[in-house]
């Protein structure tokens, strides 16, 4: 996850609209309690929640969470209210995020992302900011579905010499997984 560029708070681009899938049935005053403390936790890392709005999710979709009705009514709110950044108020799968992002043409932050962000943002110790990327990167390496269409297998070697090589999917979870495995010696080193 790429962590947001810091700008002005008025700035068209930090304008997002939070949405809560209510998949349990809660009160309207728990909903709304839902709501109020996503708007918080946006705006602790400078995102100014422009509308706020809960949807009834009988049967999650597996492919977006939301129905397509639904998909429709959240990016005809996401242009009334001028809103980039789409805030799910719970988990999304890599691939439901991946399918929202396309269909909306939008950032999309589910709950854990977000927290992820502001404890990101409040990160000070070295300590604290290698444990935040640790983090991020365990977070990252389980949404490795990108919309990249270019995933065959990269061939080795010069020209057709050589056999297949790595997809770049495997590719990018390598790089992940060594990237922890130095974070986690830097952390026990700090220790």
């Amino acid at each position: 996850m790429i962590p947001f560029e810091k700008e002005s708070l008025d700035s068209k681009s930090r304008r997002a609209l939070v949405v809560h899938p209510d998949m349990v049935s809660l009160s309207q005053s728990a909903l709304e309690h839902r709501l109020d403390e996503a708007d918080g936790l946006a705006l602790a890392i400078g995102l100014v929640a422009t509308a706020s709005h809960y949807f009834s999710v009988r049967k999650p979709k597996p492919a977006t969470l939301f129905g397509s009705g639904q998909v429709d009514q959240i990016r005809d709110m996401m242009t009334e209210h001028e809103a980039t950044i789409l805030i799910v108020d719970g988990s999304l799968s890599a691939i439901q995020q991946r399918n929202l992002e396309e269909k909306l043409d939008v950032k999309v932050i589910d709950r854990t992302g977000l927290i992820l962000e502001i404890f990101g943002a409040r990160a000070v110790t070295a300590e604290g900011r290698l444990q935040v990327e640790l983090a991020h990167l365990d977070y990252q390496a389980g949404r490795l579905v990108r919309s990249w269409t270019h995933l065959e297998r990269q061939r080795g070697g010069f020209g057709f010499l050589g056999g297949p090589g790595e997809t770049q999917i495997e590719s990018d979870r390598r790089m992940i997984r060594d990237r922890m495995g130095k974070l986690r010696k830097d952390l026990a080193h700090l220790r």
